[in-house]
């Protein structure tokens, strides 16, 4: 049977919960419960398992913090003979808006810590799906943001994603990472904006 490892990384603890920080938790949350599936702490994180058409799905919220969740990344992958081709991390992104998201099959940590430690110990090479948490807050205020919670107008955005992020996760495991990223991360860019209407330039005298 074909395994697959979903990630979302987090930080465990009452005062870490449901912060932007953890939206990659909030996912994966959001994942079990549609399924109907509960979260056992186990080595190095909360681990859940389930089943999609015959193939075995893990889901790991990671226990470490967030700085060393490389640890619980690399543990899974090889206590259960996961190939990281069939990898997919869940993470909160500065740099995307929130309710936004983009799904890669590799590239550079972006600056996150949690990326980060997972490059050092495994590389680049593993999907993502990154979840708008927005850069809205003063210089030097990066690390309240994140810690912070989201505001009601900011959940109203984000739910529809966590929702899409889930049928991402399903689609991840059934049809490949190609696939699910042509198909979604179109849906990922938000509404568009109207074009600026285009004034005609005066004729030079």
């Amino acid at each position: 049977m074909d395994k697959y490892l979903i990630v979302g990384l987090g930080n465990p603890g009452d005062e870490y919960a449901a912060t932007r920080h953890n939206t990659g938790w909030m996912v994966l949350d959001a994942f079990a419960k549609a399924s109907n599936i509960v979260f056992e702490d186990k080595r190095y994180g909360f681990v859940a398992e389930t089943s999609l058409k015959g193939r075995k799905v893990f889901l790991l919220k990671p226990t470490t913090y967030m700085n060393l969740s490389g640890n619980a990344v690399r543990y899974w992958l090889n206590k259960e003979n996961i190939d990281q081709s069939r990898l997919l991390v869940v993470s909160d992104d500065v740099a995307i808006p929130v309710g936004q998201f983009r799904l890669k099959g590799n590239g550079s940590n972006g600056g996150h810590n949690g990326l980060g430690h997972i490059q050092q110990l495994i590389g680049q090479q593993y999907a993502r799906l990154r979840m708008g948490i927005g850069n809205d807050y003063p210089v030097g205020s990066q690390i309240d943001h994140v810690l912070g919670r989201f505001p009601a107008e900011e959940r109203e955005k984000l739910e529809p994603a966590i929702t899409l992020a889930v049928d991402i996760i399903k689609s991840f495991v059934l049809a490949g990472i190609e696939i699910t990223m042509n198909q979604y991360n179109k849906l990922g860019k938000g509404p568009k904006l109207p074009k600026e209407p285009q004034v005609p330039k005066e004729p030079q005298q």
